[in-house]
């Protein structure tokens, strides 16, 4: 298991890094959704994401809740296969956050 963190690139960039599971996250990581409001265009890389699961997609819709309430336009970059799967199964793909984009 890998803890969860957040790190700020700067500009509006945030990269994802841990697992993406339940038990990495923390109750700090998990309740602080301030990065989500430093900018008005916020980029989650989850490239660094290495292990994912339900709670992780659960998260991120959160994060996408949280961000159309801030009225933050949020992006996500490289997401993982398996959170691309847990999407799909869960019929949250069909939104414009779960296509998958990869950096070039």
């Amino acid at each position: 298991m890998s803890k969860l963190s957040i790190v700020n690139e700067g500009s509006g960039r945030f990269i994802v890094d841990g697992d993406l599971t339940f038990s990495a996250m923390d109750k700090k990581t998990v309740s602080s959704f301030a990065f989500l409001t430093t900018t008005k265009q916020v980029t989650l890389d989850l490239g660094g994401v290495g292990n994912a699961d339900s709670a992780g997609l659960a998260l991120m819709i959160e994060w996408v809740k949280h961000a159309r309430s801030k009225r933050v336009q949020l992006r996500f970059r490289n997401i993982p296969e398996q959170l691309l799967n847990l999407a799909k199964l869960s019929g949250v793909d069909k939104t414009s956050y779960f296509v998958s984009v990869t950096s070039g």
